[in-house]
């Protein structure tokens, strides 16, 4: 019996041919499958599926696996690389019973990662070599644009390295932490909420304009509300979200909706600002 689990476990094994698939599927169609619903969801989905096809011969527990794939996701295209090895070596050690831990790596890790891709391969690398190589295209010299090449195809080495780096460090998550992935899929979890409450005040720009006004007494409605919680309103707005979301035929295309149609009717009533 063992040496079967040991056959089965090899013949699931992820080679260097298949996480290559995972790579490039992720570089060329995380942003080309974007959608306002799911985002990079779907390219997400889509990288992953070699590797899935893989460690999943049971069709019910493939599908299963692809549905979990296809929720939500928002990240950096390099940085992004790194979540994909991590689920991908989880998946393959835990199989059906990473469920919950895959969902809670890509919660709580998109947003730092987003962060930090944004910084240093969106803003800063072509700023920096845009700027220089757009410079010296003006000035005549073909060598900015060798430039520009070059540094697109250091940002997709960097990005190859990400998701080795990834699959490593979930390799050795899995083998190190044994029965308590559910302690590390709960702290994930944890993550991500702490990243979406500290984005919900300096993301969501919403206030009371309404100020009361009798003789020389002015009642300003937004300071109040500010003494008794900062960013109620925005956290308001959020809460508001996640409840329309649970709602019976409701999806993030028509909670957008209706939030933009809310948006305008408090404006023009001026009861949001």
């Amino acid at each position: 019996m063992k040496m079967n689990n040991t056959v089965e476990k090899e013949n699931k094994k992820l080679d260097n041919k298949v996480i290559n698939k995972v790579f490039t599927r992720w570089f060329l169609a995380s942003q080309t499958a974007w959608n306002y619903e799911k985002m990079q969801g779907l390219g997400y989905c889509f990288a992953m599926l070699p590797a899935l096809r893989k460690i999943y011969e049971n069709e019910d527990e493939l599908n299963e696996a692809v549905k979990n794939h296809l929720q939500f996701f928002n990240c950096n295209i390099v940085t992004g690389q790194f979540i994909l090895g991590a689920n991908l070596a989880i998946e393959e050690a835990e199989g059906a019973k990473a469920k919950d831990a895959v969902a809670a790596i890509k919660t709580g890790l998109m947003g730092p990662l987003a962060g930090i891709g944004d910084t240093l391969f969106g803003v800063t690398l072509n700023t920096v070599f845009g700027s220089i190589a757009a410079y010296m295209a003006l000035q005549g010299s073909a060598i900015g644009c060798y430039l520009w090449v070059m540094a697109n195809i250091v940002k997709i080495i960097i990005s190859k390295g990400f998701i080795k780096s990834g699959y490593k460090q979930g390799a050795k998550l899995v083998s190190s932490i044994g029965n308590v992935l559910k302690n590390v899929a709960e702290s994930a979890s944890m993550l991500g909420l702490m990243v979406i409450g500290g984005l919900i005040p300096t993301v969501i720009k919403a206030k009371v304009p309404y100020i009361y006004t009798s003789g020389k007494v002015k009642l300003v409605a937004q300071e109040m509300l500010d003494k008794m919680m900062p960013a109620l309103i925005p956290l308001s707005i959020v809460l508001l979200t996640y409840w329309l979301l649970g709602r019976k035929n409701m999806n993030s295309t028509r909670v957008i909706i209706l939030l933009i149609v809310l948006s305008i009717i408090a404006f023009n009533l001026k009861i949001l600002g």
